[in-house]
């Protein structure tokens, strides 16, 4: 197997048009068993769908050691689909709506729970244990029998997580910082306990099996993770008294990929040996039972890559190349900045490969987007002479592109492609407005 090529993104261009999406399913496996090389059995790795829910990438997953992360019923839905078993699926994320609480809570009463929902407030709490105790009368109720006579059939009760906010600065775009003291996201320690008693306290429907902490995306330093990972070793083992079943430490992600475009980034093992330092000066009853991270951009950017040809080339203070791909399929450097490597596959119609000395001399230009606002920017780069026509390539596009791109101006999905080291498949075909 060989991995993505020029000419393969030149040819997926050619026979699919443009913009596309082109995925490196060589690149995908090699990221997600770094992964879990850096965090080994017994941890729980769960993939964050929410980076990238591609049905031909997920159902790569399971088979590759990971369990699912989803932030919503469509994608516990999703998660089943691709082959994500409900009992290694956590249900996680601000937004969860009360359908989506009641999903969880069905499963559970179906027998087949997720393997856990963290929860995010105490308002949410008390839905999720009103929900559970609807599921388990009807659940407990003899089929054809009254509705109040009880059969011998036990209450379903179902696992949960606190997501507690641990009030650290991590090192990283203020835009993917969400474990910050005003940030939304999670509770407070002060408010822990009151989140546990609107659940129903010890004995109610709900099982409380530990913490969720998760402190940003893209991190450059390990230091605020492991801050925040200190903090939630505290916190569990101080409830450990009054809550028999905390014994699990959810510790999100944050694991950075390289964009080759400023220095390097801390790797997943450097987070795994700064946790195994932490434990280590644990005593061994205090450790939790259960370790996860649920990673996303890790396991897929590297291997996206988003294929755009050239509409314009334009003379102004910094020459100016306007490409057919832009904020309507990877939004973030409008957003929020995020930098992205741009490659050069034509110069002048010509194909170009990565060859020392050789070539058209490249000079710096700017690249936008073709939607209609003025911050449809996708970076700057050094490349070639681009003419009409010509295909540029945005690199690390695996992550928080397709998942976060819209139709605005009325323009349609772009397909998106996998190359699995031989030959080009599609996965998804251009959408239609």
């Amino acid at each position: 197997m060989r991995a993505l090529t020029q000419e393969a993104m030149r040819q997926a261009a050619r026979r699919y048009g443009t913009p596309l999406y082109l995925y490196d399913l060589v690149r995908l496996e090699a990221d997600a068993q770094a992964i879990r090389a850096a965090f080994p059995d017994p941890w729980l790795r769960l993939y964050a769908l929410k980076a990238n829910g591609l049905p031909g990438l997920l159902e790569r997953l399971p088979e590759n050691g990971f369990g699912a992360s989803a932030v919503s019923g469509g994608e516990l839905l999703l998660a089943g689909r691709a082959g994500f078993p409900m009992a290694l699926t956590a249900l996680e994320g601000i937004g969860k709506s009360t359908h989506d609480l009641a999903t969880a809570a069905a499963q559970a009463k179906a027998g087949r729970p997720p393997l856990w929902v963290s929860v995010e407030s105490a308002e949410e709490a008390a839905v999720l244990a009103r929900l559970m105790e609807t599921a388990g009368r009807r659940a407990s109720r003899p089929a054809g029998g009254p509705a109040g006579r009880r059969s011998d059939r036990r209450e379903p009760r179902l696992d949960v997580l606190v997501r507690l906010n641990p009030q650290v600065r991590p090192e990283t775009h203020h835009g993917l910082a969400v474990g910050a003291a005003d940030s939304k996201f999670g509770v407070l320690t002060e408010e822990l306990a009151e989140v546990i008693e609107a659940g129903g306290g010890v004995s109610g429907p709900l099982r409380w099996r530990g913490l969720h902490v998760h402190v940003g995306s893209q991190l450059g330093a390990v230091d605020a993770w492991r801050s925040a990972m200190r903090v939630g070793l505290r916190v569990l083992g101080l409830q450990r008294a009054s809550l028999p079943d905390f014994d699990t430490l959810d510790c999100g992600s944050g694991f950075p990929v390289d964009h080759g475009l400023a220095g390097s980034v801390p790797s997943a093992r450097s987070f795994a040996a700064a946790m195994d330092q932490e434990l280590e000066e644990l005593p061994e009853d205090a450790r939790p039972k259960r370790l996860a991270i649920e990673p996303g951009r890790a396991v897929v950017a590297g291997a996206g890559w988003l294929v755009a040809s050239v509409l314009h080339v334009r003379s102004r203070e910094r020459p100016l190349v306007v490409l057919d791909a832009g904020m309507t399929e990877l939004i973030r450097p409008a957003l929020y900045g995020a930098e992205h490597p741009l490659l050069a596959l034509t110069s002048m119609g010509r194909a170009v490969e990565p060859a020392p000395g050789g070539g058209e001399p490249a000079l710096m230009v700017r690249v936008d987007g073709p939607v209609c606002e003025s911050t449809d920017r996708l970076g700057e780069a050094a490349l070639p002479p681009l003419q009409r026509d010509d295909l540029v390539a945005i690199g690390v596009a695996g992550a928080y592109a397709s998942s976060m791109s819209s139709t605005y101006n009325g323009r349609p999905p772009a397909p998106e492609i996998a190359w699995d080291g031989v030959r080009l498949s599609l996965l998804r075909r251009r959408g239609r407005i």
